[in-house]
C-alpha cells in the first residue's frame, strides 16, 4: 500500500520538486545571456561596436611622420559590407596611384595593388579600427592589471591581446592596450611577432572624436624602436545605411 501514489501525495511531491528546482536555479551561475561581455568586447563597445552594422562607408586620411623625417599620407574610402576599397596616394617609387577594388577579387588586381596598396590598407585600418580588429580576429586577451604606462608617467589597466603564431595582422603579434575605466585606449604597445622591423611600437591614443556612432582616436604620437614618430588621422567621416550624408568626426 505504501507504493500507491495518491493524489494528495502526488501534489505534495510536485510541490517539493518545484521548491527543489527553485533552490537549484538560485544556486546555478547566471545564464549566459547575463554574463559580462569579454574585455575585448567591452573595449570595442566603447568605440561603437553595437552600431557597426549601420556603417555603409567610411573615409579617412592616414598620415605618418617617420623618424627619418619622411611623411607618408594615404587617403582611404572603405565600404565594409562589400569590402570595396578606394585608395588615393603613392606607390613605393613615389608615383601617384588612384584605384578602387574589392578585396575579395584581389588576385585580379595589379602587382602594385596586391603587394603595396592592400597591405598598406590593412596596416592603416588596424590603427584606425584597432579595438574592433582585436575582437573580430579573436586575439587572446590577458588582463595584467594596473601597469606603468609605456610613455610618460601614470598607470592604467593593461590588456595584452596576443595573436596565434599562424594568424593575425602578423603571426605572433601582441598588442598591449592600456585602458581607462571607460574602456577607452590611453596608450598601446605593439610587439611584432615576425623578425622584421619594426619590433616595438609605443603610441598614445589622443584627441578622441566621434563620427556618427563610431569613436576614433585622431592623434598617435609615439616611438618606433626607440625613435619618435607620429600617426595622424584626418578627414574622418562615416556614411550610414540609408543616408547619403557624410557624418564628419567632431
Amino acid at each position: 500500500m505504501s507504493n500507491i501514489v495518491t493524489p494528495a501525495r502526488r501534489k505534495a511531491r510536485l510541490k517539493e520538486l518545484g521548491l527543489l528546482a527553485a533552490i537549484t536555479l538560485l544556486a546555478l551561475p547566471a545564464a549566459s545571456a547575463a554574463e559580462q561581455p569579454s574585455i575585448a568586447e567591452q573595449i570595442a563597445k566603447a568605440y561603437g561596436l553595437d552600431s557597426w552594422g549601420q556603417v555603409e562607408t567610411m573615409r579617412y586620411s592616414w598620415t605618418i611622420e617617420l623618424p627619418n623625417g619622411k611623411q607618408i599620407s594615404n587617403k582611404w574610402e572603405w565600404s565594409p559590407k562589400t569590402n570595396t576599397v578606394s585608395f588615393d596616394g603613392k606607390d613605393k617609387a613615389g608615383n601617384p596611384v588612384k584605384v578602387t577594388y574589392q578585396r575579395s577579387q584581389l588576385d585580379s588586381q595589379s602587382e602594385v595593388v596586391k603587394k603595396e596598396v592592400d597591405p598598406q590598407f590593412a596596416n592603416d585600418q588596424y590603427w584606425t579600427l584597432l579595438p574592433f580588429h582585436l575582437l573580430w580576429d579573436g586575439a587572446a586577451a590577458t588582463d595584467d592589471g594596473q601597469q606603468k604606462l609605456p610613455i610618460g608617467d601614470g598607470t592604467a589597466q593593461r590588456i595584452a591581446m596576443k595573436y596565434p603564431s599562424e594568424g593575425g595582422y602578423q603571426p605572433g603579434d601582441t598588442w598591449d592596450l592600456y585602458i581607462g575605466p571607460d574602456k577607452k585606449i590611453v596608450q598601446i604597445t605593439y610587439h611584432r611577432g615576425a623578425p622584421n622591423p619594426p619590433h616595438l611600437v609605443s603610441a598614445k591614443y589622443d584627441d578622441y572624436k566621434k563620427a556618427g556612432p563610431l569613436l576614433f582616436s585622431i592623434d598617435h604620437p609615439g616611438t618606433v624602436d626607440g625613435k619618435d614618430f607620429k600617426i595622424t588621422l584626418s578627414g574622418v567621416s562615416v556614411k550610414l545605411t540609408g543616408s547619403d550624408k557624410w557624418l564628419d568626426a567632431q
